[in-house]
């Protein structure tokens, strides 16, 4: 092992364990506490395929007991691309990952991993793509801007004062049944040509070809149960159709009287039955310096589509499309990766062993995914 380096699920849970680092966080959040006007709860970003996951699910326990009744939402972050000549590495990112999952889920109102990999599991993915982003997965320089443009986006309905949603509230429409892991997706940038309305461009847009999935849980077209939606950085004009009185309507997006209800009338579209939340937000997503340079020449400095050559402008703002969901995609990556644990041999590791991790502990993870993975199953839809 390393030294100085955090590899094992249980060197990170064991650091939570020492009287010294579990005063000084008991500490620090008492302060805050004592700051804070009104507490909705806890928002808890943390490594997933390394020891920081045992760190954070020892803090997601910690906090469930003292601050019992509030929201806890943990982003469990994973590298892009690897390798499979390093397969200790990519072993320790399996287990960390079953353990972070399993132990988080369990003690968080919800879980949602971020990457921009294809795959939580053994099995190399590329990674994905976006059509007016030009970045490098091996540099996370540029993997960490893009998913904070996305966690900035779909976080906003309980950031913003003049929301009615709350922290608790959001975690709990979407993990009914015990669907505790839910996925993200984004469209970055949202594809909007100038002059254009938001229902032209979302009927041009389609249906889950237009979202591109952040939670390494593979294709984002299965089944969804519930979302939350936020559309921002679009100016008010464009919010509904321009077309003169009299004109025949495209589509019955064109019909709607205000942003929201255009947003609202195409998700039920796409996924009829799907409860959804929508949020129209006017501010756009800032990308000045040291936010680094990824966008296609083909953007305007706001973020626009361009009809004609390029501007060369640098691009300053952007307009974004963000999505929580809770959908049968979660429940598909839990089994395949419940199926890759069941498959491994942990005794051949002993340096995770000496991290305090047993085969049984192992075969209780398998378990405990399973059942994640049962509550995607049946009842209000199916995992594919």
């Amino acid at each position: 092992m390393m030294a100085g380096r955090l590899e094992a699920f249980g060197q990170g849970e064991s650091v939570l364990k020492e009287p010294r680092y579990l005063e000084e966080l008991e500490d620090r959040l008492h302060f805050y506490m004592e700051e804070c006007d009104y507490l909705q709860g806890f928002q808890i970003l943390c490594d997933l395929h390394n020891g920081f996951s045992g760190v954070g699910a020892k803090a997601t326990e910690l906090l469930q007991d003292e601050y019992s009744g509030r929201g806890i939402i943990t982003w469990g972050l994973l590298p892009g691309p690897y390798s499979l000549g390093e397969p200790q590495k990519n072993i320790y990112r399996l287990l960390n990952t079953a353990f972070g999952l399993v132990h988080m889920s369990a003690h968080s109102s919800l879980v949602c991993p971020l990457s921009l990999g294809g795959s939580l599991g053994l099995r190399p993915e590329p990674p994905v793509t976006f059509p007016h982003l030009h970045y490098d997965a091996t540099l996370p320089f540029h993997c960490a801007a893009i998913l904070a443009t996305a966690l900035d986006t779909v976080t906003v309905p309980y950031r913003l004062r003049s929301s009615p949603v709350s922290m608790v509230h959001l975690a709990d429409m979407l993990n009914s049944s015990g669907k505790k892991v839910a996925t993200a997706a984004a469209t970055i940038p949202f594809p909007l040509v100038p002059g254009q309305s938001l229902p032209d461009a979302l009927v041009q847009l389609g249906g889950a070809t237009a979202w591109t999935p952040l939670s390494a849980c593979g294709d984002p077209s299965g089944t969804r149960f519930a979302q939350s939606v936020v559309l921002r950085g679009l100016d008010k004009a464009c919010h509904t159709s321009r077309l003169a009185p009299g004109t025949r309507l495209p589509s019955p997006l064109h019909a709607c009287d205000t942003g929201e209800d255009v947003l609202a009338q195409y998700l039920q579209q796409q996924q009829p039955g799907v409860r959804s939340s929508t949020h129209l937000l006017l501010a756009p997503c800032k990308v000045v310096p040291p936010y680094p340079c990824l966008f296609s020449p083909s953007l305007s400095r706001h973020g626009l589509l361009l009809d004609g050559p390029p501007l060369g402008a640098a691009v300053e703002s952007i307009p974004v499309l963000g999505a929580l969901c809770s959908s049968s995609t979660s429940g598909r990556a839990l089994g395949d990766l419940a199926r890759e644990l069941g498959k491994l041999d942990v005794r051949r590791w002993a340096s995770f062993m000496d991290a305090g991790v047993e085969q049984g502990d192992v075969e209780e993870a398998l378990q405990e995914l399973g059942s994640l993975a049962q509550c995607y199953q049946g009842g209000d839809g199916l995992a594919d």
